[in-house]
């Protein structure tokens, strides 16, 4: 018996093992996709573009996830899990080696579209991946923990790339993507064990589960949602340097603060999930719809500006874990699909935010593109509140 317990014990340290593994490389693309957030200037400046274009840097990255997570589960179908997730780590290391010594504007965006591949098959794949590696009872925990990654990436990209573009210039912190995804290779091997595909039967067409109401209408919020956020979020640096007038020092701890307000965020909602799921994914947009319309008409004063990010920072980090959840429920046995195409309307929705709002940035002036991802959350709002409603309509 005590045999017994002691194996289970040492398999489920295998197995946190192999999941804080795939959190560490979470954390690494994510801070990856949103490191031009606080080094647009410097970027700009640097290859000769305007601020605007430069965002285009995670419109890239967005596209080529959306792409990847639409295809990655039919491509990859024969090959080992394990060996498909390595691989995209490989790419990510990759990725930041050709943004480092990117000579051009033309350069940086192949490494930032190597990113997006990286992002759109490696999310994809971690729900399921996740499912097989511990067991049905602690899947929720697991995936918090995927969500914690994600949250701690968001916590340090930005204050941590202002902060180091300015002493080690924006390459130099471009490059520091390097070791880390380089350990988290070695982890994952090490840790992982060989994840055989599956033979049995997923759905071959990931946009067929839009058919589901439920699911089209919750996809439609998450697609507001991040819209919404990144059309705002992508250009905070030039806002706060040029609007509220921030120094650097200023601005990094501004951001810095702002990342753990998300990490406070993720942990009090994630306590609330399992009463107030649906409650919790209507109200949060609406609240940051509010916050934006804040930034607009206090943007010159610092101390609202300030006050109004770590709310903003709090509930952003702290949304995905809400759709996660979502996710979980409304698709229980098709995991590797749902994921797939939550990952792929995320990016779309990261990419169509940071372009369009790149545009009205550019040609209206930065409040144009804060009203447009106020906007865009209010519409988030509503169709979370529908697809609440389909989803009580279904229930037998």
């Amino acid at each position: 018996m005590e045999t017994t317990y002691d194996t289970q014990l040492a398999d489920d340290r295998a197995a946190w093992g192999a999941v804080l593994s795939m959190a560490l490389c979470v954390a690494v693309l994510i801070a990856s996709e949103f490191m031009p957030v606080s080094l647009l200037s410097p970027i700009a400046a640097d290859l000769g573009i305007t601020e605007g274009r430069t965002g285009q840097a995670i419109s890239i990255s967005g596209a080529f996830a959306v792409v990847t997570s639409l295809l990655v589960s039919s491509l990859t179908r024969r090959i080992d899990r394990k060996l498909v997730v390595s691989g995209f780590t490989v790419l990510l290391i990759a990725s930041g080696l050709a943004v480092t010594f990117a000579p051009s504007y033309a350069f940086l965006m192949v490494g930032r579209a190597m990113l997006g591949v990286a992002i759109g098959g490696f999310w994809s794949m971690s729900t399921s991946i996740v499912m097989r590696l511990v067991s049905e009872d602690l899947v929720p925990r697991a995936l918090a923990m995927l969500n914690a990654g994600n949250a701690i990436a968001a916590t340090i990209a930005a204050p941590l790339g202002s902060f180091l573009g300015a002493y080690v210039g924006w390459r130099g912190a471009f490059f520091l993507v390097v070791p880390l995804g380089l350990l988290a290779l070695v982890w994952q091997w090490i840790s992982l064990p060989s994840l055989p595909p599956r033979n049995r039967r997923t759905s071959a067409n990931l946009l067929a589960l839009l058919g589901r109401r439920p699911v089209a209408f919750g996809m439609a919020s998450i697609l507001m949602l991040f819209m919404g956020q990144f059309a705002l979020f992508t250009y905070l640096r030039p806002f706060l340097e040029s609007v509220t007038g921030l120094a650097i020092p200023s601005l990094s701890a501004v951001l810095l603060v702002m990342g753990l307000a998300g990490v406070v965020g993720t942990w009090c909602v994630g306590r609330l999930l399992t009463k107030r799921l649906f409650g919790i994914l209507v109200v949060i947009p609406l609240v940051m719809a509010v916050l934006a319309f804040g930034l607009i008409a206090l943007g010159a004063m610092p101390v609202p500006v300030f006050l109004l990010l770590v709310a903003w920072g709090f509930l952003g980090t702290a949304a995905p874990v809400g759709w996660g959840t979502w996710l979980s429920r409304a698709l229980p046995d098709d995991a590797e699909a749902g994921g797939g195409l939550q990952v792929a309307v995320i990016q779309l929705a990261i990419t169509g935010g940071a372009a369009i709002g790149g545009m009205l940035f550019d040609a209206i002036g930065w409040w144009s593109a804060f009203a447009f991802g106020a906007a865009l959350l209010c519409g988030s709002s509503l169709f979370a509140v529908a697809a609440w409603r389909a989803a009580r309509s279904s229930l037998p």
